[in-house]
Formats: structure tokens, C-alpha cells, sequence
């Protein structure tokens, strides 16, 4: 599976950005996806999760009722929309996959893009 996320930027607080991730390759084999970013301490945390026929999402408290994530299975393409940005979540967003079953279960990366909230 290959991950290519797209839409990050800069933007003032409280405005919006919308970040996608195109999925490729054996899609079908995707159990969830999910929205990470790279904290201060450099690890990368939760942001939001979703399952793979788009039916049930989770979110970190700290951007519930701000962000929201959702998916388009017939693009192969999940989105995470970003509402009353604030500076706090400047960060490198990444894209996960999680694909697979028992022993052939791993996790894949998308490269990145940043977003950049000024105050």
C-alpha cells in the first residue's frame, strides 16, 4: 500500500485546511486508517482514526469537535478536515494504513505534509 497526503500549508488561527491521503496498491486489504502528527518530544501521535468501510471514527480529545475525519472508498482517499486551527497543532501530519491480517499485518506511512498555524 502506498500513502501520498497532500493539502498541508500555512494558515492563520482559527482558519481551515482540508489534508488528503490517497491510497494505492492492495486497498482492499485495509483494516483502518488514521491522521498522526509529530509531537515536540518527535513522536508521532494520534490524531484521528477510521475504520476501513468508513463506519467508525475516534479522535484525540485535543482536536474533537474541530477536526473531523472521513474517507471516500471509491477514490481510495481519506480526509481530514481541520476547523478553528489553532497554533498548538502546528505539526507534520502523516498518514497511516493499518493493512493485513495475523502475521501479515503491518503499518504503512505516508511521506508527511506539514501544516503551519500562525497566531
Amino acid at each position: 500500500v502506498q500513502l501520498v497526503e497532500s493539502g498541508g500549508g500555512l494558515v492563520q488561527a482559527g482558519g481551515s485546511l482540508r489534508l488528503s491521503c490517497a491510497a494505492s496498491g492492495s486497498t482492499f486489504s485495509i483494516n483502518a486508517m488514521g491522521w498522526y502528527r509529530r509531537n515536540p518530544g518527535n513522536h508521532r501521535v494520534l490524531v484521528a482514526v477510521i475504520t476501513g468501510d468508513g463506519g467508525v471514527t475516534d479522535y484525540a480529545d485535543s482536536v474533537k469537535g474541530r477536526f473531523s475525519i472521513s474517507k471516500d472508498n471509491t477514490k481510495n482517499t481519506m480526509y481530514l478536515q481541520m476547523n478553528s486551527l489553532k497554533p498548538e497543532d502546528t505539526a507534520m501530519y502523516y498518514c497511516n494504513a493499518d493493512v493485513g491480517r495475523g502475521r501479515d499485518r503491518r503499518d504503512y506511512w505516508g511521506q508527511g505534509t506539514q501544516v503551519t498555524v500562525s497566531s
